[in-house]
């Protein structure tokens, strides 16, 4: 029974699989292990035998015989115990084989996708509705959510410019230049729990988190100055081309998402 639950259960998975019937394959597979286990252990392992010593006692023809025949009967129980280890062995192998299918249901390896997104070097950047954002469409202290050019739909990528004084911008060292006509971009997902950073404090210059209210500072790299998020914003630098559109200078300064499981530094702008 185990054995025949288990090869059906691996048929039915490789044909498209049905839920209901998957588990009543499962139960007969497992049920047939235990049931198997149960019925071996009360049947076919004999009682406890105690014997005594006594003095040595001649042995007639009829001990003899019954001895035979005794050894006989063992030597049966044996074979049969023997055929059942191998059905055993067999029901087993049939369902770790079922078993070892719905691995793929997990999918492909992530690999490093995880660790880059869909902005490239030269990308235009566009708004939600894949039009082009030039350095002088924001106004001083206007926020807009961007994304990479044909990639509208990635929300790994999803970005916010943030439009400020070029005075004031304090940027980490090697991104002076990422921020053109005061034009600072960063991710939208929060380095905490991965919500959507919308919400702009233009009296203290913060993107904040409306999840678990994390601050950062824009003016200062998207530093955290209030929360749980664990670290800064990703920035994704900028440049402006020629006919004034902006441009993404590569990936975002780092992986974006929350810091919840190691990755290496630098995404590579």
């Amino acid at each position: 029974m185990s054995i025949l639950g288990g090869l059906a259960l691996l048929v039915l998975y490789a044909r498209g699989g049905q839920v209901q019937w998957e588990g009543v394959l499962l139960f007969v597979s497992l049920g047939g292990i235990g049931m198997g286990l149960s019925l071996w252990g009360k049947y076919l392992f004999g009682e406890e035998i105690v014997t005594e010593e006594r003095e040595p006692m001649a042995t007639g023809i009829v001990e003899q015989t019954e001895t035979a025949d005794m050894l006989a009967e063992a030597e049966q129980q044996v074979t049969r115990r023997t055929f059942l280890s191998r059905l055993l062995i067999g029901a087993a192998g049939a369902f770790l084989v079922a078993m070892v299918f719905p691995l793929r249901s997990l999918g492909p390896s992530p690999g490093s996708s995880l660790l880059r997104t869909s902005w490239r070097r030269g990308l235009l950047v566009v708004d939600e509705n894949g039009v082009p954002v030039r350095v002088d469409d924001l106004v001083e202290n206007a926020i807009l959510t961007v994304f990479p050019e044909g990639h509208t739909d990635a929300e790994d990528s999803q970005a916010v410019i943030v439009k400020v004084d070029p005075a004031t911008l304090q940027l980490p060292p090697g991104r002076q230049d990422w921020a053109p006509a005061g034009n600072v971009c960063y991710s939208k997902i929060c380095t905490h729990a991965g919500c959507p950073v919308g919400l702009f404090v233009r009296q203290l210059h913060q993107l904040q988190c409306p999840c678990h209210q994390s601050a950062f500072d824009v003016l200062d790299g998207a530093q955290v100055v209030f929360g749980p998020a664990p670290r800064p914003l990703p920035q994704l630098g900028l440049e402006a081309d020629e006919s004034g559109f902006l441009r993404a200078r590569g990936d975002f300064s780092e992986p974006v998402g929350p810091g919840w499981w190691g990755r290496p530094s630098g995404g590579g702008a």
